[in-house]
């Protein structure tokens, strides 16, 4: 019965994705939650506080990812030129090369699966999963009264 439910659909899938992405990353000595964080990093630094909603996370766990990261030398923080309140994440060299891998490891990915979806079932995808996320939103606000 629950195997029939959307949300056992999106989890399931979802583990298996999380899965195999960490099976690859650790042949790099990395994780998928490493490699999705330097996706989430732009050539022109990107803000601190901008990197958890990018990701879908609590910001109250970002400052340790940061510190392992930086501890890792995959990045580093620098106060930001015109707004010093504001500090800035940034790749290192090092941190470069693993986004690389990683950018192709999901390329890679995906073109698997847009070489056996067809596009007009991929927008109809897309469609639907825009339209989960709206009825969460709808659900929690719903669930929030009283």
């Amino acid at each position: 019965m629950i195997q029939n439910t959307i949300d056992y659909q999106i989890k399931s899938t979802w583990h298996a994705i999380f899965k195999m992405y960490n099976q690859v990353a650790a042949k790099y000595g990395s994780s998928q939650a490493v490699g999705f964080f330097l996706l989430s990093i732009a050539k022109e630094g990107t803000p601190a506080t901008s990197i958890a909603p990018l990701m879908g996370m609590e910001a109250t766990g970002m400052s340790r990812i940061i510190k392992s990261l930086e501890d890792k030398g995959l990045i580093f923080r620098k106060q930001d030129e015109l707004d010093k309140r504001m500090v800035r994440i940034y790749l290192t060299p090092e941190g470069v090369e693993k986004r690389k891998i990683a950018k192709k490891v999901v390329e890679g990915f995906n073109g698997l699966i847009l070489e056996d979806i067809p596009q007009s079932k991929l927008s109809v995808f897309f469609e639907v999963m825009d339209t989960i996320n709206k009825s969460i939103e709808k659900y929690k606000i719903t669930n929030n009264k009283g």
